[in-house]
C-alpha cells in the first residue's frame, strides 16, 4: 500500500507555551532543566524571563502526551529553581547577618552554644531561694 492514509489526520498539532520567571538566570536555568526533552517535536528556548517551548505532533494522543509530559517537566524545573534561589537568598541574608569568629570564618557556634546552657542552666535550677 503507497500514499496517504485516507485514516490519518494530515494536520499537525502544534502549541507554543511560554512562560514567565523571576530573572533570566532563572529562565536559563528552566529552560536547561527542559532541554534533554527536546527532539524534532519539542524545541525550548529562553529570552530574558521568558522561556518558550514549541510542541508540533501529527497525532492529537501525541500532542495531548507530549504537552502533559512538558507541563510536569516544567513544573518541577521551576520548583527547583525556585529552591536554587530562596537558598542562595537565605545564604546571602545569613552571611550579612552573622558575625566572623577570629578566624574571619562565618560562625555561629558560640551564640548558639550559650543559648543552650542558659536553658539547661533555668531548666535544671536546684538552688534553693
Amino acid at each position: 500500500m503507497t500514499g496517504v492514509d485516507p485514516a490519518a489526520d494530515e494536520c499537525a498539532r502544534t502549541a507554543v507555551v511560554e512562560t514567565t520567571h523571576a530573572d533570566a538566570a532563572a529562565a536559563r536555568t528552566v529552560a536547561a532543566a527542559l532541554a534533554p526533552d527536546n527532539t524534532a517535536d519539542i524545541e525550548t528556548t529562553s529570552e530574558g524571563t521568558t522561556v518558550r517551548t514549541r510542541i508540533t505532533r501529527e497525532t492529537t494522543g501525541g500532542f495531548l502526551a507530549s504537552v502533559d509530559d512538558y507541563l510536569v517537566n516544567l513544573a518541577v524545573a521551576d520548583d527547583v529553581a525556585a529552591t536554587g534561589r530562596e537558598t542562595d537568598d537565605t545564604a546571602v541574608a545569613t552571611d550579612a547577618t552573622e558575625p566572623n569568629d577570629a578566624d574571619g570564618i562565618r560562625d555561629g557556634r558560640d551564640e548558639r552554644a550559650s543559648a543552650r546552657r542558659d536553658t539547661a542552666d533555668a531548666d535544671n535550677d536546684t538552688h534553693d531561694t
